[in-house]
């Protein structure tokens, strides 16, 4: 199944491009699910259909989402019901920990007194992306309304960082001393709360590994939505520089609220007055454009349709006059609107499987023969060299880009070498890693 998030700078227009996007797919035939976390009035008043509420405890919930509802021919648009994925995990966690606090003389909390803590939305969303994937799913494409781009960018780091301090603090070779535990619990004359503990570790892994798969799946693709501007072209750079360092990959980037040009509006539509910002917004999509399309990134422009749209006639409208700019064999050529970038993307699917992969962006460059170093290459398009911080860590390399970090794991000729050096050349970050000579192998 194809999936496609939605995020961009706060206020950019994500609910209406994710809409629109979805709309579109459906309008070629596509069986389309689309889901939003937001809870305000957006979601409802750009679809023009009213979205029912999660379930509540009791209620058969086959899913992490409230019941779809139809908002066009093979277009169904569900909100991710957070609130309640929430105090469905505290119950659970609470019940798998009822031994200790019987050991601790605590008393559990009340269904009532479970409200939301900071931290829920994420774990909410990715829940639900695994759980679209799950069996065999009804959609052809599923369309995700994303938080802001720096909470989406944390969000989809989050199976990776979750697991690794699974690792750390509940690592799988201190389970071999779980026969030990029902002695202890005797000699202690209290039952021992550590297997429910390791069992509830073993299924978070399970869970997390299943999304980070959905995550970084050659199927799988961010669409990142921008308001042309000074600031919002900032804005755009940390983001893409940010989901690089998660290796998501883009598909597109979408420029919304164009105004028309002076020349292109009826009489005077555009306004003397609204020249100046005209002129500031095109200066700020040409700088766009050509950021974007040298690294192959498609350009999808959106009118300002004169309002806010609301409903299917208006998200209708957007996509039949939205405009897009891709790469073909043949240079520069005009796409498909939002409808563009849907196909083709192909390779590791959740399940395991492989078509068409490419090969591995992140590669590490042999120069022993002529420089004496190994050149690992991490692309990351919009990161500036002030914000990049690099740390080596035993058989980890920590990499900050603005106020994202990510640990990554050497590869295992890396961890027999030392780094000598790092540089950021045409939007990658070249590390140079020299050979150590007490570990590295010695040729005869």
């Amino acid at each position: 199944m194809r999936t496609v998030l939605v995020t961009g700078p706060g206020g950019a227009g994500r609910t209406t491009t994710a809409a629109a996007t979805a709309l579109a797919a459906a309008r070629q035939g596509r069986r389309v699910l689309l889901l939003t976390s937001d809870r305000g009035p957006a979601p409802e008043a750009v679809l023009g259909v009213a979205l029912p509420a999660p379930p509540v405890r009791g209620d058969e919930s086959p899913a992490p989402w409230a019941p779809p509802v139809e908002v066009a021919p093979g277009l169904r648009a569900a909100r991710i019901a957070v609130g309640e994925h929430f105090r469905d995990r505290a119950r659970e966690l609470q019940d798998r920990g009822a031994s200790l606090f019987d050991l601790l003389g605590a008393t559990p909390l009340d269904a009532e007194e479970l409200t939301e803590l900071p931290g829920a939305e994420p774990l909410a969303i990715l829940t639900a992306l695994r759980a679209a994937h799950t069996g065999d799913a009804p959609w052809d494409l599923l369309v995700v309304d994303m938080p802001p781009a720096p909470e989406t960018i944390r969000l989809l780091a989050l199976p990776e960082q979750l697991r690794r301090y699974l690792r750390r603090l509940l690592p799988p070779e201190r389970q071999a001393a779980r026969a030990l535990r029902p002695m202890l619990a005797q000699l202690a004359g209290v039952p021992m709360p550590a297997q429910r503990l390791y069992e509830t570790a073993e299924r978070w892994e399970a869970e997390l590994a299943a999304v980070q798969r959905v995550i970084e799946a050659r199927s799988t693709t961010v669409r990142l939505v921008v308001e042309p501007g000074p600031v919002a072209a900032e804005a755009v750079s940390v983001a893409r520089a940010g989901l690089a360092l998660q290796s998501c990959r883009i598909d597109t980037l979408v420029t919304n609220r164009l105004f028309p040009d002076a020349a292109e509006a009826p009489g005077d539509t555009a306004g003397s007055w609204l020249a100046g910002l005209v002129d500031e917004q095109r200066t700020a999509l040409k700088a766009l454009r050509e950021e974007f399309l040298v690294d192959a990134v498609t350009v999808c422009e959106l009118p300002h349709l004169g309002r806010g749209p609301r409903g299917a006639g208006d998200l209708a409208e957007l996509a039949g006059r939205a405009r897009s700019t891709a790469v073909g064999g043949t240079g520069i050529v005009e796409g498909d609107g939002l409808t563009d970038e849907l196909d083709g993307w192909t390779g590791p699917d959740p399940d395991g499987s492989v078509s068409d992969e490419e090969p591995d962006a992140w590669s590490v460059e042999d120069r022993i023969a002529t420089d004496g170093v190994l050149v690992w290459r991490l692309p990351l398009p919009g990161a500036d060299r002030d914000g990049l911080d690099l740390v080596r860590r035993g058989d980890e390399l920590i990499v900050g880009v603005g106020p994202f970090r990510r640990v990554l794991p050497l590869p295992s000729a890396l961890r027999r070498c030392t780094v000598s050096g790092a540089a950021l050349r045409d939007g990658a970050l070249c590390v140079r890693f020299t050979p150590d000579p007490g570990l590295w192998p010695r040729t005869s």
